[in-house]
């Protein structure tokens, strides 16, 4: 469910705060782990960058968390601020009779 009144958490500030930090473990420790980039791991911990599909692999093997857990709140992160510019629009149905065949 996403939050009313702030952003949901990016994924990036679960990793630091949820596993890096209660781990004891650095960012340079943990790209080096998972053959990353240093560059690409900070990016996503500083909401710079989002969670890819591999991304989202390749952490919920290591974190044990499975890959959905950060899919999911890289979508809800997505969706909060995409919501906040969409315009929306009526529904289809109510203008069924203007469409052209």
């Amino acid at each position: 469910m996403l939050p009313k009144n702030r952003p949901p958490s990016h994924p990036g500030e679960i990793l630091l705060k949820d596993f890096l930090e209660p781990l004891e473990i650095t960012q340079s420790k943990l790209a080096n782990y998972l053959q990353w980039p240093y560059a690409r791991l900070n990016e996503i911990i500083k909401g710079k960058r989002g969670i890819t599909v591999e991304s989202a692999l390749v952490l919920g093997e290591a974190l044990n968390t499975g890959p959905q857990f950060w899919l999911n709140l890289q979508q809800n992160w997505d969706l909060w601020h995409s919501l906040k510019e969409h315009k929306s629009i009526k529904p289809l149905k109510e203008f069924k009779d203007h469409i052209v065949q």
